[in-house]
């Protein structure tokens, strides 16, 4: 359940609620994407204003599979956001999986690495502005050194050694105070979600 301090804008909610909610998204994931619009739509609100907000507190962990060769430049993309604009996060992850059969296997396959990261780039700036927007993109240009990676790498390792820690294997995986809980669908929705914090609980 910890989180590195840069990596805050990935906790939802008040950090000192006793009970913690955890996501395992991939963006170009279509079952992550169901999950998440009901996590920004109706989980969101209740662990930040509603019922729950003094009692869970959510936290989005990214989870690039390999299999997928776009993927980690969207996750790139994503963690280059939260560095510049860490309140407009979640808005962009929202317009991300709107638009992120864009970066599926078979419409990524006709693009470089770079116009992949120019076109994660042009989904923010509706969202973020083009000064933000900028700034994230200058964050995803890759270092001097042959295999440097770029300013977002060493965040991106932090999230892929945690999935290999806890033996992560598929998107979305979703924890409840630290254990998976297999039984949650990336279909459920408000009535779903109310019956399993009904059962679950106790502060």
């Amino acid at each position: 359940m910890a989180l590195q301090p840069s990596l805050r804008p990935f906790l939802i909610g008040n950090d000192a609620a006793p009970h913690t909610l955890e996501f395992y998204y991939d963006i170009v994931c279509p079952f992550s994407k169901k999950s998440y619009a009901n996590l920004y739509n109706h989980l969101r609100p209740l662990v930040t204003e509603g019922e729950l907000a003094s009692k869970v507190k959510i936290i989005i962990r990214l989870h690039p599979q390999p299999w997928h060769g776009s993927s980690m430049f969207t996750h790139e993309a994503v963690l280059a956001v939260a560095r510049v604009a860490p309140e407009l996060l979640l808005d962009y992850l929202d317009a991300l999986y709107k638009d992120s059969e864009k970066f599926y296997d078979i419409p990524a396959s006709n693009y470089s690495a770079v116009e992949i990261r120019q076109k994660l780039v042009e989904v923010g700036r509706p969202v973020l502005g083009q000064e933000k927007m900028d700034k994230a993109q200058d964050l995803l240009v890759l270092r001097s050194t042959p295999n440097g990676g770029n300013a977002v790498t060493d965040e991106l390792k932090y999230f892929i050694k945690v999935s290999r820690q806890n033996s992560i294997h598929v998107s979305p995986t979703v924890l409840w105070d630290g254990l998976i809980v297999g039984e949650i669908s990336s279909s459920w929705g408000e009535a779903e979600w109310s019956k399993f914090f009904g059962e679950r609980l106790k502060v």
